[in-house]
């Protein structure tokens, strides 16, 4: 894109560190600066959505972030939600708040580099409904084409995508996915309804993780349940019954209390018929190739 897009960046936070919120508002707001010296972005507004039972920044907190946000011409706004909303919900709240060409969906603990922004917006041509950025230290593994950018689907770790993409699909589906998984389901999406959605390795966001020493990924309670619980309606939408069967067979003999929970809140779904409408029948855009939604490189 070579003419001014009005932006909105949102972030939906709950019990975020609040030194990290405003380390990824300076950042995102350096970047948008980049963007706008460019010619590619104009108006915009930084948007937070506070889900915590508690709010995370105090008066300091925010006057830093929104003379920050101000002094590279945007304006911010904070939004208390009183209730965790989940991502998905959170962030089609935040997306009814204020109109904007392009949508920039970043975590709150995300540091957007200071070309970022200018590569994905430069990246929206061509028919993509959303371009995503590589995440830093640990990439995502998912494969994707390299001479077009094309994948299966797009983190929103820190992702650019259209007004016009979003409003296509009716944003985030938030009756089905509270925590994982909306933004593969929004990606699919976006490919049925006929946009392509792009990765771009030259948009870097570095997005810590916190390893044990063995190089894993410690889970919690919630973030197991709400994996498995997306794994499964993520098999239902996209017309997979086989893999629901199995995936159930398998939570079953596991047999911890969060996989059990979530599959008793799917077959509660099940039975009060409240399970998402099925999609994709001929299978040409959801992947499931094990427990990943796309071919990894490594």
């Amino acid at each position: 894109m070579s003419s001014e897009q009005t932006l909105v960046v949102q972030s939906v936070l709950f019990g975020n560190d609040a030194h990290e919120i405003v380390r990824a508002a300076q950042a995102v707001a350096n970047s948008v600066k980049w963007a706008r010296s460019r010619g590619l972005i104009g108006e915009w507004k930084l948007l937070l959505g506070d889900c915590s039972p508690t709010p995370v920044l105090n008066v300091l907190h925010m006057d830093e972030i929104a003379s920050t946000v101000g002094a590279e011409g945007g304006q911010f706004e904070l939004h208390s939600f009183g209730a965790n909303l989940g991502s998905a919900a959170g962030h089609n709240a935040l997306a009814s708040k204020e109109f904007s060409e392009l949508i920039l969906i970043l975590n709150p603990d995300a540091i957007a580099g200071p070309g970022t922004l200018s590569v994905l917006a430069c990246a929206l041509d061509d028919g993509v409904g959303i371009a995503e950025a590589r995440q830093i230290p640990l990439e995502h593994p998912k494969d994707f084409v390299a001479y077009s950018g094309d994948t299966s689907w797009a983190s929103t770790a820190c992702a650019l995508t259209t007004r016009a993409a979003f409003d296509a699909v009716g944003g985030f589906d938030s009756d089905t996915f509270f925590l994982y998984c909306d933004d593969v389901d929004y990606s699919w999406r976006l490919r049925l309804a006929g946009y392509r959605v792009v990765y771009e390795p030259a948009a870097r966001v570095f997005h810590d993780k916190r390893l044990t020493q063995t190089g894993d990924w410690p889970a919690s309670g919630a973030e197991v349940y709400y994996s498995a619980e997306a794994a499964l309606f993520m098999a239902h939408k996209y017309s997979r019954p086989e893999i629901v069967t199995r995936l159930l067979a398998q939570f079953r003999s596991e047999g911890s209390t969060s996989v059990l929970k979530a599959v008793a809140a799917f077959e509660r779904k099940r039975k009060l018929g409240t399970l998402p409408t099925p999609l994709d029948a001929e299978h040409k855009v959801g992947q499931f190739i094990g427990d990943n939604y796309a071919v990894h490189r490594f």
